[in-house]
């Protein structure tokens, strides 16, 4: 019998395809996962170790937070726009190979950065992440290249397996362990995950084509630059606030503002559905976006509100379990952080409709209100110390989302405007007799 050989773009024709509801519903449950991952591993630090311990893993906490920031808007949104409708598999294939060396040289390179100064000068914990930062960058770059590939199952498989590593890797600790040794465990705990997507990807990509090729990424003209600009001015000036306050201020301020914001962890897994899900839906919406998206900002802040609420009555023997000794300075924030929450999610659903609406109109919302942000955060932290700081970053929310949803009634009364002046504008024969004359 003769074989007729396949080409690399029929053999990934081949391949079963999963159903865009599946996707879907593979990618939230994705997305849960790695949020609950987080949680679990802040929760578990802070049980493990005395308040300051947490406090200093926190602060490196809070500088992974960042870098992993900048690595998913350099590499991981660029890599999902390119896989658009129409773009040949064989190319996208050598795209998310590309992809993943690059975010394991990149990150390769700045942990030596962070590793060898903070080595030289004693510091355990910046140390200890910059030796791990290779492991845990790439094994979240991978989630993307699944995503681009429509293979998000194989992105859900090396996240529970993280999962599964991750917590008895840091509950079998001895009680006490440091910030070092802490962020050790939760780095190296990432390894198997790392391997199985390395692998899953491997196998998933066999017909790129051509050899990957990193540099492209450093080539002009490359998406992720200006994303990287936007994440600059619109989620790491706050963070870097924060890391600022525990290295030159308060340590322990940034552990309560961690425990604070990790039980209500949970609600950024609604977040971070509503940003990725949530323009697509509003673009298919026949009508104004406005109204839909008002109404779901409403219902996840009610939803922050509730769960404050439910923060708020929680026994103190409850919230030592979850977060040790740092329980009594973080329910100390939770009505400034409930509110916060509240805010972001009105924020957030603004910003939504925004980009929808008008897209350019978001980036001068981000960089001028998460200056108030990080301005609010210092002033409140400066008059009233760590539940200052809190309210602080409250105020700064608020404010972002006043300004979002300012902007979307001014675009809301642009469109209406336009509109009525296309129905009430004069058609090619208007004001005229039947044979071109004016009319009267």
């Amino acid at each position: 019998m003769k074989v007729t050989p396949t080409t690399g773009a029929e053999s990934r024709e081949q391949t079963p395809v999963i159903r865009p509801g599946r996707a879907v519903a593979f990618s939230i449950a994705d997305q849960g996962v790695a949020a609950l991952t987080n949680i679990a591993v802040v929760i578990f630090a802070a049980r493990q170790s005395s308040a300051g311990a947490f406090a200093e893993f926190a602060v490196v906490y809070a500088v992974f937070a960042v870098l992993l920031g900048a690595c998913t808007a350099y590499v991981g949104q660029s890599l999902v726009l390119r896989g658009g409708a129409g773009r040949d598999p064989a190319e996208l294939a050598r795209d998310c190979r590309s992809a993943a060396l690059f975010a394991l040289a990149a990150a390769g390179a700045a942990g030596a950065l962070l590793a060898v100064p903070s080595y030289a000068l004693s510091a355990p914990a910046p140390a200890a992440l910059g030796l791990v930062l290779p492991i845990v960058l790439t094994q979240d770059t991978l989630r993307y290249a699944f995503s681009v590939l429509h293979l998000p199952h194989l992105a859900l498989a090396a996240d529970v397996l993280r999962l599964a590593v991750a917590v008895p890797a840091l509950a079998l600790l001895p009680a006490g362990p440091g910030a070092g040794t802490l962020v050790l465990a939760w780095g190296l705990s990432a390894l198997p995950a790392l391997g199985l997507a390395g692998w899953l990807l491997y196998r998933a990509t066999a017909d790129a084509a051509g050899p990957p090729d990193p540099a492209a990424l450093l080539r002009r003209g490359h998406l992720g630059q200006r994303f990287l600009v936007e994440f600059g001015v619109g989620n790491a000036s706050s963070q870097l606030a924060i890391i600022g306050l525990g290295a030159f201020a308060n340590p322990l301020a940034v552990g309560a503002l961690r425990g604070a914001s990790t039980v209500f962890g949970p609600l950024n897994v609604l977040y971070n559905a509503a940003t990725g899900f949530g323009p697509p839906l509003l673009g298919r919406q026949p009508g104004g976006k406005a109204r839909p998206a008002a109404l779901a900002g409403g219902a996840l802040a009610a939803v922050a509100v509730v769960w404050a609420l439910v923060l708020s009555v929680l026994p103190d023997s409850w919230g030592r379990q979850l977060l040790g000794d740092t329980w009594q300075a973080a329910s100390a924030l939770i009505p400034a952080t409930g509110t916060q929450y509240a805010a972001m999610a009105l924020g957030t659903c603004g910003l939504l409709a925004l980009r929808v609406l008008s897209p350019r109109a978001t980036l001068p919302i981000q960089l001028v209100f998460s200056l108030v942000s990080v301005v609010a955060l210092l002033t409140g932290y400066a008059l009233g110390g760590i539940l200052g700081a809190a309210w602080g970053l409250a105020v700064g929310s608020a404010a972002k989302a006043a300004a979002a949803w300012t902007r979307v009634a001014f675009e809301v009364r642009v469109s209406e405007a336009a509109a009525t002046g296309r129905d009430t504008a004069p058609g090619p024969g208007a004001g005229a007799e039947p044979d071109g004359r004016p009319a009267g």
